[in-house]
This record gives C-alpha cells, structure tokens and sequence, in this order.
C-alpha cells in the first residue's frame, strides 16, 4: 500500500515521503495511529502545504535556537558538591542537576535535551552538549567543585 508518512519514522521515511508499506502495517498502526495517510492526490496537496509550514516553522525555531545557543556557551556554570576521600563526589551530577543550573541562569532546557553520556562523578571541568535542535547543538562548560 502506496502512503504519504505525517511524521519522521525510523528505517521507514521522512515526513512528508510517499512510501510502500504492507497493507498490515498501514492498516493497523499508521493509518489509526495518524502517522501516515493514504497516497491520494488530495492527501499529497494536503502534505504538501503542511510540509512548507513545517519547514518555515523549523527554520524559525533554528534561527531561535541558534541564539540560544551562543547565550549558553557564554555560560560557565558552577556547581558544588560535597565530596569524599580522593576528590570522589558523594552522589553524582545528573542532566537534571544541569538543567536546574541553566534555569537559575534564566535558561530553561528540558533535561533530555542535555547529552550527558553518563552522571558526573568526579571533580573538574567537563562540556557538556547540549542538543537545542536537530541541526543546533550547544555547548556548555560545567565546573564540579567541592564545597
């Protein structure tokens, strides 16, 4: 079954992509799901325009972002901790401890945006990613100091 894709879907399309899918699998999660629509010359105008909002609306939001973006890498931030023998953190820093932090700067992130690969457990300087956007990435330096 020929459909047009509403939505990025992994390992199938990109929004907006006509594809061929089993007749299964359209009937019974994308089409209900809203996901997808059947390829007809009305849904595909449809598509179409929704594509060139989405796409105006997209570069809107990366231009925001962007700004974003150099506002946090302006950004040190600070952060105490108590620690043990060995400069060794009781507990960890977390991308919540981080986005908690930003938001005192007067930056709010969601913290699954902060790409934290594992907790901070350790004192030092680490820069820490930050994804704003799919095409904006930010970086902002943290200090993990002892209190």
């Amino acid at each position: 079954m020929q459909i047009v894709l509403k939505e990025d879907i992994d390992k199938l399309g990109r929004r907006g992509e006509v594809v061929k899918v089993a007749d299964g699998y359209a009937r019974n999660y994308l089409l209900p799901l809203g996901k997808a629509l059947p390829a007809t010359q009305g849904n595909l105008k449809v598509i179409e325009r929704e594509k060139r909002r989405y796409v105006v609306r997209l570069t809107k939001e990366k231009e925001e972002n962007e700004t974003l973006s150099s506002r946090i890498q302006a950004l040190s931030l600070t952060l105490v901790r108590k620690v043990g023998e060995g400069d060794v953190l009781y507990g960890s820093v977390t991308s919540g401890d981080i986005a908690e932090a930003l938001s005192k700067e007067g930056i709010v992130v969601d913290k699954r945006r902060i790409q934290l690969g594992e907790p901070i457990k350790s004192l030092g300087i680490y820069t820490v990613p930050i994804r704003l956007h799919p095409e904006v990435t930010a970086e902002v330096k943290v200090w993990v100091v002892k209190e």
